[in-house]
């Protein structure tokens, strides 16, 4: 058997405290204020882990001792916490007592592999939960088990193995009782997104994208279906079958408005029309996503401005090498309209001065320019003070061309009594639409 080291500290205290709630027949209450629970979900159609911990499984076997539901609960509530070697002391205090029922002793098991598998200890989890299996075949909780194994093994990048434990998941809830009907339904709903994601995550997005167009057929909640209907389309992207992609990104945008993957999905509805050689739509598909509205932007601010940016940085860089230069200036107008942080507006600044530049309106340019030249300041981040060097050249530069021009248009006055044609000075009157 395995030795552990004793509990220290605050953890050598609520061993103690186990101890003589155990020794005195004392109750536990697991909902104390301080200890908060706040689990985040893990994935679409997850079956908690801590449903596993509650009291209506243990009532199914029989009464059970208030202190073991509560040392239980605790035990879950300390894993959810991030306590884990508090979680661990409770779940071990329930193993090891003489009392506790046989039910008592399987949910203190699973209890502790889910909390080696939230610590990152995925060696330590697959084996409690291979032992689970064994130990208990055939027992009504082993499916869960042996989703939550499943996933141990694909974290480990132990993917065909973690298929084949979730296709056991299936096949398990098949041959279970009618009275846990609904549980083990969903349990078998999401086996199956586990499979598409296992495949997504191996790389082999043929198989991930059948998946998850066959989830979409399912009676699925809304934001379940609409999951899998942005990975249908994910997987067909990254296969690079960008018509396809094109045709499913459109109907995820026009059916899942609200949903938390839309601003990626307009991404990558704006990448897939660029490489299919679609500028104006992947121009219209790039400002739809900066002039978000607000609501929606307020409800994920963090999210939506990470694919704003890259959106919009990424095409209007294209537009610009291609030598679409006014795309590229509406769209870094956009970007510059995202934040007021002079870390994010002054780059943005550079790029559409050299957009004014090559669109010959030379007094936009060497205002943007000046801007950025005054605005950094000497303690400045070494980005933005490079910036300025190069603002400034820009600015010398414009100067010494402005310098050129006169000298050549005096010339040519002086020899010729008109100016040249296509004179710069023409262009500086010249403003983009």
């Amino acid at each position: 058997m395995t030795r552990h080291p004793p509990p220290t500290g605050r953890h050598a205290a609520l061993a103690a405290c186990l101890a003589l709630a155990f020794a005195a027949g004392g109750t536990l209450r697991a909902d104390s204020d301080d200890i908060p629970v706040a689990p985040p979900p893990e994935a679409p159609m997850t079956v908690a882990s801590t449903q596993l911990l509650t009291s209506d499984a243990l009532s199914a076997a029989g009464k059970r001792a208030d202190e073991i539901r509560g040392t239980l609960n605790i035990g879950s509530r300390l894993t959810e916490r991030g306590d884990y070697v508090g979680a661990e002391i409770a779940f071990r205090q329930v193993m090891n007592a003489r009392d506790a029922s046989p039910i008592a002793i399987k949910m203190a098991l699973l209890g502790l592999a889910h909390m080696h598998r939230r610590h990152g200890e995925l060696t330590k989890a697959v084996a409690i939960y291979e032992k689970y299996l064994k130990d208990y075949p055939g027992d009504d909780l082993a499916p869960d088990a042996l989703l939550e194994l499943g996933r141990c093994l694909r974290d480990m990048g132990a993917y065909n193995t973690a298929i084949v434990r979730f296709y056991s998941v299936i096949n398990s809830t098949l041959k279970l009782p009618v009275g846990g009907f609904t549980h083990y339904q969903q349990l078998a709903k999401t086996a199956q997104f586990e499979i598409a994601e296992t495949h997504f995550q191996a790389g082999n997005y043929v198989e991930a994208g059948k998946f998850f167009s066959r989830l979409r057929l399912l009676d699925l909640a809304p934001g379940d279906r609409a999951h899998a209907h942005f990975m249908a389309a994910y997987s067909l992207f990254l296969q690079g079958k960008m018509d396809e992609t094109i045709t499913m990104l459109n109907s995820f945008l026009e059916q899942c408005p609200d949903d938390d993957n839309v601003p990626e999905a307009r991404y990558m509805l704006a990448t897939s029309l660029r490489a299919q050689k679609r500028p104006q739509e992947a121009f219209a598909a790039t400002l739809e996503l900066l002039r978000a509205e607000k609501t929606r932007v307020a409800a994920n601010p963090k999210r939506w401005a990470y694919w704003q940016r890259r959106t919009g940085n990424q095409l209007a860089n294209d537009f610009f090498e291609d030598g679409d230069i006014l795309n590229a200036q509406a769209i870094y107008s956009g970007l510059a309209a995202l934040s007021d942080d002079p870390d994010w507006q002054l780059p943005v600044t550079y790029q559409l001065a050299l957009c004014y530049e090559r669109l010959g309106v030379m007094d936009k340019a060497h205002d943007s320019y000046l801007k950025i030249v005054d605005t950094v300041k000497a303690d400045s981040p070494a980005s933005l003070i490079e910036l300025k060097r190069l603002a400034a050249w820009r600015i010398g530069e414009l100067d010494w061309r402005e310098g050129v021009s006169r000298k050549v248009n005096d010339l040519m006055v002086t020899q010729t009594g008109h100016l040249p044609p296509d004179n710069d000075s023409k262009k500086i009157t010249q403003s983009p639409p």
